[in-house]
């Protein structure tokens, strides 16, 4: 018999996008010609200098784990990007790199909610599908905020329909 698994892990919902990827690909396995919004996953290869370079680092033994943050290099490059792109200051020393966005989110609510006290976390729709379950499981209240098109699919904070169970002081 399989372990109960815990309540907290119950409200993790199925990321649908993976769902939909399977049936893309099946798809497209059928000589179907589709184009797929479901996953950012691109349609094209990667590109053959990036292969080769990928190739190059594991064969100059740069592989195995890394600083938790990242590595130093990719930090600066990221910090950098976001120096000339966004014209705001960030250091290497604030960029932290990471495998996806789902950890990120989890540890923005852990960090900013307490479990099981009715803290409210507001998330987009459409967003992320993994949002609603995340701040589910992380002992949370989702409130979903809709993104119009007539809105150009922008935040409107006055005219959302927001009850408030937010915590005083909080």
């Amino acid at each position: 018999m399989i372990p109960a698994i815990s309540r907290r892990a119950n409200e993790l919902g199925t990321e649908n996008a993976f769902v939909v990827l399977a049936e893309v690909s099946a798809l497209q396995r059928q000589g179907k010609d589709i184009i797929s919004f479901c996953i950012g996953q691109p349609d094209f290869p990667t590109p053959k200098n990036i292969r080769e370079a990928g190739i190059s680092a594991i064969n100059e033994g740069k592989h195995g784990y890394t600083p938790s943050a990242g590595i130093l290099e990719l930090r600066e490059a990221a910090a950098n990007y976001l120096n000339r792109t966004r014209h705001i200051s960030v250091h290497a020393d604030d960029v932290v790199v990471g495998a996806g966005a789902k950890p990120f989110i989890a540890y923005a609510i852990v960090s900013t909610t307490d479990h099981g006290v009715g803290d409210e976390v507001i998330y987009p729709v459409p967003g992320f599908p993994i949002y609603e379950s995340q701040i589910k499981a992380m002992g949370a209240v989702p409130v979903p905020i809709y993104l119009r098109e007539s809105r150009n699919f922008s935040f409107d904070p006055p005219n959302s329909k927001r009850r408030s169970r937010r915590r005083p002081g909080c």
